[in-house]
């Protein structure tokens, strides 16, 4: 696998689109090293109140993330961008091991490094119970028949 993740910096408002398409999709796959591969090997994250650093810490996080977090679904909107950042906005949607569904929302600072990798990833989130009827995102073609 290349160690470079087309588009590269800077950003147009077009090419930012794509990363932001391309950051859904990795993340709707539920897939940690799927995920893992678009940062750098000493990639640093915020995660609400987690700080990790590199690729294997990501990859552990979001194991135990889609562990807790059932039927995840995703929706990423750019909000901005610079030459090598690009901030977004975002909601998704999950249930617990009880049934209970959230809709969770934050922001996201990302920075990029040349090669196309983010090497920083900085996220706010807060969650809501729902109820299964004000869920607001379908399930994508991968999920499972639990939601």
């Amino acid at each position: 696998m290349s160690d470079s993740r087309p588009p590269f910096p800077p950003f147009t408002t077009e090419t930012a689109l794509l990363k932001v398409r391309a950051a859904e999709d990795a993340w709707n796959s539920r897939d940690p090293e799927r995920v893992a591969l678009g940062y750098t090997e000493d990639s640093q994250w915020r995660n609400r109140d987690v700080f990790l650093t590199g690729r294997q810490q990501i990859v552990a996080f979001l194991r135990e993330k889609w562990e807790r977090e059932l039927d995840y679904r995703l929706r990423k909107e750019l909000w901005a961008h610079t030459d090598d950042r690009i901030a977004v906005r975002f909601e998704y949607e999950w249930h617990d091991a009880a049934g209970q569904w959230y809709r969770s929302h934050g922001n996201e600072n990302w920075e990029f490094a040349p090669d196309g990798l983010m090497r920083r990833r900085y996220a706010s989130i807060n969650d809501l119970a729902i109820t299964p009827q004000e869920r607001r995102l379908t399930p994508g073609p991968d999920a499972s028949s639990a939601g």
